[in-house]
């Protein structure tokens, strides 16, 4: 594999091997029903839905398909919003904060049945632990699954002490957690391959290598200018997420890109002690470390950020001194694989949905939960072109406000507050 994308770096494990087909690049103007900028989970899931439903609809994506944070996040399916339930009804009261986990508990639903529709293999393996490393966590955490069972009718999660915490990781490095039986962990880059293989065989017209350089209305249609031609329509969905930059202020002021990367380990083998039941962790801290094995036994680690454009030297030996803190064990391990990417957050970690002018409509902001959310946000955008916007006007009423500081200030204030509260992560 020598294929490098040019927005992230690293090969990832995912791409590592997998076919994936090739898409043209636009060459010349054309219009359609619908047009789609970024060729993520948003954006494809949106493509297939509508053009199942024989809306004419044309997607450019600037690199190639899920090079974003689609085809490179870490896998896991968080059950809910980004942010807990109790927290959405303390600010929207409890009728609209069971209406978001009712949203994003439906997506879970829909990206199996789709999957499962479309002959789509994504290496689905069920359990999810959220673990705690102080103390002081540990009774929100128990009462965090309390509350989810008995206000939001979801059963599937369980507090675990720190005895059954340490048997499930195979590490006693954390305090307890919370487990989570229905949710898990897939091969996001299958996802994505497998929805554009769907998408294009139900004729949406799919463009890679395709750069937005501006969006407009022109003539009571949207115009997307692009540097081998125009693309004219009457709707327009921008799902680029972190990747937008300057081509639309509105979601470069809500929606902030963080570099996150990923180390993936040779396989384990069967005789290790490293999560036994094969869960998928993330933990407490606000630089949330996160990991996973894979069907394959290898250890994939997430754990790391950058606030910079720039790409930092060497990622393994950083992920692998992390690895190595939790399973002493696994000190020694090879790192095969080590790639980033960039994934994009909002201030309340709520997704950014919003019409930005008229005909064209914004989506982004994820937080961390994209596998399942940005793939249902995008076909709840194709079900309200069709007629059906409920769930998705839900969505976009969420008060989500911009970074502070301006285009000038927000990337140093963000880099300062963060830094902060990663340094509370290590204290």
């Amino acid at each position: 594999m020598t294929y490098q994308s040019p927005i992230a770096p690293g090969v990832s494990l995912y791409e590592d091997g997998l076919e994936r087909p090739r898409y043209p690049a636009l060459d010349g103007s054309c219009t359609a029903d619908v047009a789609i900028v970024g060729g993520g989970f948003a954006g494809l899931q949106s493509a297939c839905r509508l053009a199942e439903n024989g809306v004419d609809v044309v997607l450019i994506e600037q690199a190639r398909l899920g090079d974003g944070a689609s085809g490179r996040n870490g896998g896991q399916m968080g059950t809910g919003q980004r942010s807990w339930p109790e927290d959405h009804a303390e600010k929207l009261g409890h009728a609209a904060a069971k209406a978001l986990f009712d949203i994003a508990e439906s997506g879970k639903r829909h990206l199996h049945d789709f999957a499962e529709r479309h002959g789509i293999d994504i290496e689905y393996r069920p359990g999810q632990l959220s673990v705690v490393h102080k103390r002081r966590y540990l009774a929100a955490y128990r009462r965090h699954a309390d509350r989810v069972a008995e206000r939001y009718d979801y059963p599937h999660l369980r507090f675990m002490d720190a005895e059954e915490t340490a048997e499930r990781l195979g590490s006693r490095a954390y305090l307890g957690g919370v487990r989570d039986t229905g949710t898990g962990h897939i091969n996001p880059l299958k996802l994505v391959v497998g929805t554009a293989i769907a998408a294009s065989a139900a004729g949406a017209r799919l463009h890679e290598d395709t750069r937005a350089t501006d969006i407009a209305r022109a003539d009571g249609r949207v115009r997307i200018t692009t540097p081998t031609g125009t693309i004219t329509a009457d709707r327009v969905l921008i799902a680029g997420n972190g990747y937008v930059g300057r081509l639309e202020s509105q979601t470069a002021a809500h929606v902030m890109p963080i570099r996150s990367f990923i180390a993936a380990t040779e396989p384990l083998g069967p005789q290790t002690d490293v999560l036994p039941g094969g869960e998928a962790v993330d933990d407490s801290r606000f630089v949330v470390r996160y990991f996973r094995k894979n069907a394959e036994g290898r250890l994939l680690f997430g754990g790391r950020e950058t606030y910079s454009r720039d790409n930092p030297r060497d990622i393994a030996a950083p992920m692998r001194q992390q690895i190595a803190r939790l399973y002493p064990q696994l000190s020694d391990v090879a790192v095969t694989h080590a790639w980033g990417g960039t994934v994009g957050i909002t201030v309340p970690r709520d997704p950014f949905v919003r019409e930005v002018m008229p005909g064209a409509t914004a989506v982004g902001g994820f937080s961390g939960h994209g596998v399942v959310l940005a793939n249902y946000t995008g076909k709840l955008y194709a079900d309200a072109v069709l007629g059906d916007d409920s769930a998705f006007a839900q969505l976009a009423a969420m008060p989500v406000s911009a970074f502070p500081g301006g285009r000038s200030l927000r990337t140093p204030l963000l880099f300062a507050a963060l830094t902060w509260f990663a340094l509370r992560d290590r204290v």
